[in-house]
C-alpha cells in the first residue's frame, strides 16, 4: 500500500534525488484513503466491502442501524484528517483478530515558513530543530512530557515524537489517545518534511497493554517506509 506527496513543490536540490512519493508497506486489515483525490471512490469501496462481510444471519433490524453507525464513524474520520489538509488517511477496517482497533494513521507535509526557507531572522536552526519545532507547531494539549528521539528513516533525517494527548469532547475526541508522529525531511527539499501521525485509544487507556502494542508496531511500520523518487 502506498501514498504519493504532492508533486508541485518549490525548486529542487541539485545535488540530492528529489522524492515524489512514499511506500508503507501495511498489513491487509488496513486501508489506504487517499484525501486530495479519489477520496469518495476509495471510501464507498471500503464500505461497500465492509457491508458484505456482514453475515446474511443477521437481524435485518439490527443490520440497517450498524451499517449508518459503521458508515457514520468512518466518514468522520476521513472528514477530520481532510480538515487537517492531510495527504492520506490509513484505517483499520477489517477485524483483528475478534477485535476492530480504534487507531488511525494521518499522513500530511510541513512546510517551512517562507522567511526560514530564505534564511532571514538570525542563524539557521539545525535540522532537528526544525523538525521538533514543525513537530510540535499546532499539537493538542499533551498529558505529561512528550518523548523526543531522533534518527534516520531511509537515509533522512527523521524526529519521532510520542505522547498523550488529553480527551477533548468539543473536537471529538471522548478518550485520550497515545500518538506517535514521524517527521522525515525531504531528499531534494529542504523546505518539506514528511509526517506520519498514528493514534490509537488502546482498549479504552492510552497506556494500556493494546495501546503499547499497537506502538511497537506503528514503530516496526515506519521502518518499511521507502521513498519514491521521479
Amino acid at each position: 500500500m502506498s501514498g504519493e506527496t504532492p508533486t508541485s513543490t518549490p525548486a529542487r536540490a541539485a545535488t540530492a534525488p528529489f522524492a515524489t512519493g512514499y511506500r508503507l508497506l501495511l498489513p491487509a486489515q488496513w486501508e489506504q484513503v487517499p484525501l486530495r483525490q479519489g477520496t469518495e471512490e476509495a471510501v464507498r469501496r471500503i464500505l461497500r466491502e465492509a457491508f458484505a462481510r456482514i453475515s446474511p444471519e443477521a437481524p435485518p433490524d439490527t443490520v440497517g442501524p450498524y451499517k449508518r453507525e459503521l458508515e457514520r464513524r468512518f466518514r468522520a474520520a476521513v472528514a477530520e484528517a481532510q480538515r487537517g489538509r492531510a495527504l492520506d488517511v490509513y484505517l483499520p477496517v477489517r477485524p483483528v483478530g475478534e477485535s476492530n482497533l480504534g487507531a488511525s494513521i494521518v499522513v500530511s507535509e510541513a512546510l517551512l515558513p517562507r522567511h526560514r526557507r530564505k534564511g532571514h531572522g538570525g542563524p539557521p536552526a539545525s535540522p532537528t530543530d526544525v523538525a521538533v519545532q514543525l513537530l510540535t507547531r499546532n499539537a493538542p494539549a499533551a498529558v505529561g512530557e512528550a518523548d523526543l528521539s531522533s534518527g534516520e528513516i531511509d537515509g533522512s533525517l527523521a524526529v519521532r515524537r510520542e505522547y498523550v494527548a488529553a480527551a477533548g469532547p468539543s473536537r471529538g475526541a471522548e478518550l485520550a489517545t497515545r500518538r506517535v508522529e514521524y517527521i522525515v525531511s525531504v531528499p531534494g527539499d529542504p523546505a518539506r518534511w514528511f509526517v506520519a501521525a498514528f493514534s490509537t485509544v488502546g482498549a479504552g487507556d492510552p497506556g494500556d497493554e493494546l495501546a503499547e502494542a499497537l506502538v511497537t508496531w506503528f514503530d516496526a511500520l515506519m521502518e518499511t517506509f521507502r521513498w519514491r523518487y521521479a
